[in-house]
């Protein structure tokens, strides 16, 4: 399955762009990185560490330690998950210290000195007191211990998370463990600052429109929409959109702030909101649709008890959408079938969308009854493009094991399972459907998630 997934979305890759989603958010010195971050050794697997160095061209894509043969990828992995680190922490680290993920022809000294473990601002390389940190696979294997110790150990240390100190004339409040762990190891901002720009640079990860994060600090969740993220300021608001929390990604607050904060997400879907001037508007997700009169309110059959009262600037952030008039039959969507030629029609604000797979029946509609009328009576609503998936949908066909993000009506392959999972995305959420359903949906960059 997994050769065949690679191999079809690399031939995608040859006709169409890549998406590569990554972009530098603010660097905030009370708050580097995540505990999270730093401590997800899974991250990367010792094969995604050597094509990584591939990728950059990294000397030590072919380097070899001399004393104990390992490679630098495994040396890497193997330290790695033995102390509970990110992979990337390291690649990150020796990039920081010694340029050594770029330079194709770094100096013995710089392999030697990798990670700048046991080098102080006082210190010489040739005091004898460090020579026991010196060499390629000593620094990883120090600096990556000496972090985890530093998780472990907090009253050994003069940093703890919460604390306020002087940082090169600044004052920082330590937010979290994996800052803390950072200042011990790099006591100055400016190395931090260069620490943080490189993550960002490489590992941080944006998402296409339709996708559900959660920071995975205070458990917010947002929806990623025209480039922004809209909270959800209610668990009704977020059920009645989605049926359940299995879609949602967990995010670091760095990710989370590479979007402008949107309008939040506050009531759920098709309220009926109604303004201090007497005004009444349909609630349908982002967008407002004003009921044209009493008499309609009441000949549709809404409930007034239903109605929300709300302030003007409550509504201010929603779009305004169509009116709705006594022509506007089901405005909350109904289900028609054709009692003559069978073909399925989702009928909503006087316009038949026709429905071309049972599978999106069954996605959307399932709990909606299925009314049969005449041909005659279908011919009174317009006609109008068929039903797509929604943006956000992971979908693969009954007959090509591609897997796709759906996002502004297109359908984006993913460049590779590993792209794929380190995004945060799970297979379990990839949902099935017939290759005609896929095909309503123009194809669009591949996604790939690191550089």
């Amino acid at each position: 399955m997994l050769k065949h997934f690679i191999a079809i979305t690399i031939i995608i890759a040859l006709s169409f762009s890549t998406i590569i989603l990554p972009v530098l958010a603010e660097f905030d010195p009370n708050f580097i990185i995540s505990d999270a971050e730093l401590t997800n050794d899974r991250s990367m697997t010792v094969e995604q560490v050597q094509q990584f160095l591939e990728h950059k061209n990294s000397a030590l894509a072919t380097y070899i330690d001399p004393n104990t043969k390992w490679t630098a990828s495994y040396t890497i992995d193997f330290f790695s998950r033995f102390h509970d680190i990110n992979p990337k922490y390291s690649l990150v680290l020796l990039q920081k210290e010694q340029s050594l993920i770029e330079d194709q022809s770094p100096s013995q000294g710089q392999l030697d000195w990798a990670t700048g473990y046991g080098i102080c601002d006082n210190c010489s390389k040739t005091d004898p007191k460090v020579q026991k940190y010196k060499g390629f696979f000593n620094q990883i294997d120090y600096a990556v211990s000496a972090t985890r110790f530093y998780l472990d150990n907090p009253d050994k240390f003069k940093y703890q998370t919460g604390e306020k100190y002087d940082i090169d004339d600044q004052t920082i409040t330590i937010g979290n463990d994996a800052t803390r762990a950072l200042y011990i190891y790099t006591p100055h901002i400016h190395g931090n600052e260069l620490f943080y720009n490189i993550w960002q640079k490489w590992f941080a990860v944006s998402y296409l429109d339709g996708t559900l994060l959660q920071n995975d600090q205070d458990g917010g969740i947002y929806l990623i929409r025209d480039g922004k993220k809209h909270p959800f300021l209610s668990k009704s608001a977020y059920i009645s959109r989605y049926n359940s929390f299995d879609r949602v990604i967990p995010a670091t607050p760095s990710d989370l702030e590479n979007y402008p904060t949107g309008a939040p997400i506050e009531y759920p879907n098709y309220s009926l909101l109604q303004i201090p001037t007497g005004g009444i508007y349909l609630l349908d997700d982002d967008t407002l649709r004003p009921i044209t009169s009493k008499q309609v309110f009441k000949l549709i059959g809404f409930n007034p008890e239903e109605i929300i009262p709300v302030s003007s600037n409550d509504i201010f952030p929603y779009k305004i959408g169509r009116p709705i008039t006594e022509k506007d039959a089901y405005p909350t969507g109904a289900l028609l079938q054709d009692n003559t030629s069978g073909g399925v029609y989702y009928v909503e604000y006087g316009q038949k969308a026709p429905i071309i797979s049972r599978d999106l029946i069954d996605l959307y509609y399932k709990d909606k009854k299925i009314i049969a009328i005449s041909p005659t009576e279908l011919e009174q609503y317009q006609k109008i493009e068929p039903i797509k998936l929604k943006d956000g949908e992971l979908a693969v066909s009954k007959t090509n094991p591609t897997v796709y993000f759906i996002s502004s009506g297109q359908k984006y392959p993913f460049a590779s399972e590993a792209d794929f999972l380190s995004l945060g995305y799970k297979f379990s959420n990839v949902i099935t459907v017939d290759n005609k359903v896929l095909e309503l949906h123009p194809t669009g960059a591949d996604i790939k998630a690191q550089q």
